[in-house]
Order: C-alpha cells, then sequence, then structure tokens
C-alpha cells in the first residue's frame, strides 16, 4: 500500500468514515465507471480517486476535460430518501463549506457547477444505480486549464486563491462533504431554498435555460425547496426542474409593458 492511501485512510477513520473499498490511482477511464463495477459486486461504500482520467464526463455525456494534476473522485451514496435533484445542490453545498475551501469566494451554479465570478472550479456528476443508491462523481480544477476549446469560462482552486494545499486533505474533505450532504438529503434538504440561494450564480441576473421544451429567457429569481429553478419571464414566473443555465449579456426585452 503506497503512503498517500494509508494516509487518507487514516484522516477517513479518524472521522468514522472509512469506506469498504478505498482505491487511488494513477490514470483511469473514469473514476464513475469504476465506482460502479465495484458496487455491481455489492458492495457498499466505495471510493475511488485518479490523477488523470482518460474518458471522464460530465452531464449528457458532455467529455469533461480531466488533465493530470486535478482532483477526480467518485463514490458510493445510499439515501433513505429517494433520489431526485435536490441531492445534487446538497453535495455542491456541502463542498463549499470544506475546511480547506473557506477563505475562498465560491458559488454553485444550478444544477450542478461549482462555479465562481470567474467561472466553472468544478462539477458534479450524479449517476443513479437505483431509487436509493448513486454514483456520486465530483471534477475539482484545482490547478489552471488550458482555456482554448472551453464553451464556457473555467477556472481553478489556484486561481481563486487556493496557494496551499495538500491533495490527500482535500480528497478526504472531498469524500466527507458528498458524506455529509447524503445526511442533508435524509433529512428533507431542510431550509434548502435560502441555504442554496446565499451561494447561487447569476442570482437576480438576466439568465436563459435551456431545457426540453426549448428556451426560457428571463431573470433568475434563485430556487424552491424542492430544488426547481425560478424564473421570472415575459409570461410571468415559471420553474423547472432541469435544464442549463447561462448567463445573458444583452437580454431580450419583454414585450409587456
Amino acid at each position: 500500500m503506497d503512503l498517500e492511501t494509508r494516509l487518507l485512510q487514516q484522516i477517513l477513520s479518524q472521522a468514522n468514515q472509512l469506506p469498504e473499498v478505498l482505491l487511488l490511482k494513477p490514470v483511469t477511464a473514469s473514476t464513475n465507471d469504476d465506482v460502479r463495477e465495484i458496487a455491481l459486486k455489492g458492495v457498499q461504500q466505495v471510493l475511488v480517486t485518479s490523477v488523470r482520467q482518460t474518458q471522464g464526463r460530465g452531464q449528457r455525456q458532455r467529455p469533461w476535460v480531466s488533465p493530470e494534476g486535478n482532483i477526480y473522485l467518485s463514490t458510493l451514496l445510499n439515501t433513505r430518501t429517494t433520489i431526485d435533484g435536490r441531492l445534487a445542490l446538497e453535495i455542491a453545498l456541502n463542498i463549499l463549506q470544506m475546511p480547506s475551501l473557506q477563505q475562498l469566494d465560491l458559488q454553485v451554479k444550478w444544477p450542478n457547477d461549482l462555479y465562481s465570478t470567474q467561472g466553472k472550479w468544478g462539477g458534479i456528476l450524479i449517476e443513479p444505480l437505483n431509487a436509493h443508491q448513486v454514483v456520486v462523481g465530483v471534477g475539482l480544477n484545482v490547478l489552471p486549464l488550458p482555456k482554448e476549446g472551453m464553451d464556457q469560462a473555467v477556472t481553478s482552486l489556484t486561481e481563486l486563491g487556493l496557494h496551499h494545499f495538500d491533495r490527500i486533505q482535500l480528497t478526504a474533505e472531498l469524500y466527507l462533504a458528498i458524506q455529509q450532504a447524503g445526511e442533508w438529503f435524509n433529512h428533507d434538504s431542510c431550509n434548502l431554498a435560502a441555504r442554496f440561494n446565499h451561494y447561487a450564480a447569476f442570482k437576480n441576473e438576466a439568465v436563459e435555460l435551456e431545457h426540453h421544451q426549448g428556451v426560457s429567457q428571463g431573470t433568475f429569481l434563485g430556487i424552491r425547496n424542492d430544488g426547481s429553478i425560478e424564473i421570472s419571464t415575459a409570461q410571468g414566473v415559471e420553474n423547472f426542474f432541469q435544464g442549463r443555465l447561462r448567463r445573458v449579456a444583452h437580454p431580450i426585452k419583454s414585450s409587456k409593458p
């Protein structure tokens, strides 16, 4: 067993959160796929991290750029509450409470992006295995990424002010944050709207939401306690449970007086 694995085991043991299976890999295709494969064998507690991914993915199977040096972590989460969209929001909020990130000015972009005023610095991918069990994948941009070819503004934790960090400590904090998020979710995500809207990117700004019925444009008001988004449009306040949110530089003016 290598030194980093032993150190991570020690930290998680002290927190009474050591999983049955813990794997630190130098490279893998996808940590989510690794956890899924292990979970299908009946293991209930799994943590897999990798220094690099060759087939990392985000929402809607979009490729997740996974160069060496950042954190790619996946774990298995078992919940008493039936899985819904609030879980990703809880995970994001608990990541923002990680001790190593407390001094940074961080946000969450609905529904699953770890964000800041300088752009996206991480993302969350939830892939259900059944109604009460999911594979949770999180990618954190610890180091700067090449900006070429990106379809949105991206940044990294070091660019946001995290100059001195311990990768194993960050990994441990991230795993513990996901487990804590599961507890919030199991307790009906109490007061979710207020907690999320405090950190919500684009709140009260002009946005557009790409969803299965088309595109809605208006002002982002925040979320409801059920995790759905509220947008004030020309047709009134609309809410959605799924979609891709973007800031609009030059919003279309309402036809209403």
